[in-house]
């Protein structure tokens, strides 16, 4: 694998001035939207809990989602590395984020997926595989959570 720096651009936008701008805590609106060059846009907004709108995609989601898609992309590649054909890949990742006197924080984040593999590969070894893709995931080396993984394997 290559080695070096990579850097990430993307924009995000506040749609959410409903004429007052922020001129008090419930004069607008938590909307956005996180875009990037030749990317399809994302609609965003805060947590409902936090006056956003529940059906766009707010922070919290989009980080447990980036925990949960790092380690299926190096998964698949290290199942593809040993000769284990992955035929299905479907996770059911969940983050619990505390609120404190300091403000909020994630406490954890677990992964579910569940994993359907070509009949005879060795699923002992497509178990294991998921314990080096956490050690290589890049998100999962960036934050201060414990990350676990609870993966169901069946052959197909």
């Amino acid at each position: 694998m290559a080695h070096g720096q990579h850097r990430y651009e993307v924009r995000v936008e506040w749609t959410g001035d409903r004429g007052e701008g922020t001129a008090s805590y419930r004069a607008y609106d938590r909307d956005h939207v996180i875009s990037a060059p030749g990317k399809p846009a994302i609609p965003g907004s805060s947590d409902p809990a936090f006056r956003g709108d529940a059906a766009r995609w707010n922070p919290e989601e989009l980080l447990v989602a980036s925990v949960s898609a790092c380690h299926k992309l190096w998964y698949l590649h290290l199942c593809s590395e040993a000769g284990i054909a992955v035929r299905a890949y479907v996770d059911a990742a969940e983050g619990l984020m505390v609120e404190d006197e300091k403000g909020g924080h994630f406490t954890s984040v677990t992964l579910r997926p569940e994993i359907l593999i070509r009949a005879g590969d060795d699923a002992a070894l497509a178990e294991r595989l998921h314990h080096r893709a956490h050690e290589l995931c890049f998100i999962a080396n960036s934050v201060n959570f414990p990350i676990a993984c609870e993966p169901v394997i069946r052959s197909a």
